[in-house]
């Protein structure tokens, strides 16, 4: 697990350019900050937090209220992310709702985890799942352990459907198929196996606590990027908004950002703007350093990406059950998940329904979810806004190969992205962070390069 303790044998304070302040980034300048470094961080945008942002709408009764560009949640196996917010101040308490770990449908059938050490909870919840035979259980139960004993690996050319296939079709999709689409965003016959086998060893089977379904109950400005940034500013960091950054030039063994000169520079961007970034700065580069940028860009733009649609309805009172209810989803009925956001912090009826990998345009999904709502809710509801982020995640599919931190020498990238043991989550972009920050920082690193990621 990375850390923010490591400091130069030298002495010597490096100064260290961010380019992007979303999750990723501002994790970076958090590292580079507290070791003792200076980092200034460049966002081309107004606003910072990336794709995890704060938006206005206007409900059906004339009130304003903000919501989020789209409906996140963490989990309690996020450990560097809620290490961050508290060493920011932010009181875990104050702004997430800490519940069990639940998938339970509007009809009361599913799983609840007990708060229960781990990995008592997940196997309670197996036991007392609601409509499921004992058969199904057991089965989960003889699997699930076989997992465990293997230590939750397995090959990576395996899809997550391949990797179910011993389990019954209603524990395949009232669990599986769930878990995976709104961890990895990625239909689970594409999803990657081992990725997911990951994300089931840390969140139902790791530490006590670590399944907890964490509900932000502010916006997800609120949540970590504004109070980061006042924590990096208040301890000499430098924060450029609006400043789009065209130009990385390498100049020896430092480089150049907008004419600025810098040790290094980590790249928080999106791939597809990071391989463009660095496109201009083959042209000064020397050879060795232009074919690593090439190399790593090849990589970077071979990723394929997934959309997520949340809609944000109106029902003009309380009512569900619980602050969030898992849905059964088709191709007719596309949302997986609804929240309650009255119950999260927000005005009484307005609801969230998820539709993570989501196919369609706009207009037919908003439909869609408006007559799932109906189906399965009992629901008329007035849609309020909705909003498809077309490249929200990576397809985080079976045997893919995702691009390195290093890139060339005092040159780094960051996010969720980048290689790592998790998908395109917070947590895999805020520990990207650290890692490209605890690169950049390492003396051991300055003038040295190992390029074997990319071969």
């Amino acid at each position: 697990m990375p850390t923010l303790t490591h400091t130069t044998t030298a002495g010597a304070s490096q100064r260290i350019a961010v380019i992007g302040a979303g999750w990723a980034g501002l994790a970076a300048a958090i590292g580079v900050t507290q070791s003792g470094h200076y980092a200034t961080v460049f966002e081309a945008s107004k606003a910072i937090g990336g794709r995890a942002r704060a938006l206005e709408v206007t409900l059906p009764d004339g009130r304003k209220t903000t919501l989020d560009n789209g409906q996140h949640i963490l989990i309690g196996a996020y450990a560097d992310t809620l290490r961050l917010m508290q060493l920011v101040g932010v009181e875990r308490s104050r702004v997430l709702l800490d519940l069990p770990m639940s998938l339970r449908f509007p009809d009361g059938k599913g799983i609840v985890f007990p708060r229960l050490p781990a990995p008592l909870d997940a196997l309670t919840a197996i036991v007392m799942a609601r409509g499921w035979s004992l058969g199904d259980k057991l089965n989960l139960l003889r699997v699930a352990s076989g997992w465990q004993r293997g230590g939750f690996q397995c090959a990576a050319h395996l899809t997550v459907t391949e990797l179910c296939q011993s389990l019954g079709r209603r524990v395949t999709t009232e669990l599986m198929e769930p878990l995976c689409v709104s961890a990895l965003n990625t239909p689970a016959h594409q999803a990657s196996a081992s990725v997911f086998m990951r994300v089931l060893r840390d969140a139902l089977f790791g530490a006590s606590g670590g399944s907890h379904l964490l509900l932000p109950l502010v916006d997800m400005s609120a949540l970590f990027p504004d109070p980061a940034a006042t924590w990096l500013v208040q301890r000499g960091a430098s924060l450029r908004l609006s400043t789009r950054v065209g130009n990385i030039v390498q100049q020896g063994t430092t480089w150049q950002v907008e004419g600025e000169t810098f040790d290094g520079v980590i790249l928080a961007t999106s791939a597809s703007h990071a391989a463009l970034a660095l496109k201009e700065s083959c042209l000064s580069a020397t050879q060795e350093v232009a074919n690593n940028i090439q190399q790593w860009a090849t990589i970077a733009n071979g990723l394929q990406f997934e959309p997520i649609t949340t809609v944000y309805a109106w029902a003009g009172k309380a009512c569900l059950t619980a602050p969030m209810l898992a849905l059964r989803s088709d191709v007719a009925c596309p949302a997986q998940f609804v929240f309650d956001r009255g119950q999260l912090g927000g005005p009484a009826g307005l609801l969230a329904f998820v539709v993570s990998a989501s196919v369609g345009d706009h207009d037919t999904l908003t439909q869609q979810v408006l007559r799932q709502a109906k189906a399965q809710l009992g629901l008329s509801l007035q849609v309020v806004q909705t909003v498809v982020e077309k490249r929200a995640t990576f397809a985080c599919t079976a045997g893919l190969r995702r691009p390195p931190t290093d890139i060339a020498p005092g040159l780094w990238a960051c996010g969720d992205y980048v290689q790592g043991p998790y998908p395109a989550t917070l947590e895999g972009a805020v520990r990207s962070g650290l890692a490209a920050a605890g690169s950049a920082i390492a003396p051991a690193r300055q003038g040295e390069h190992n390029n074997t990621d990319l071969g």
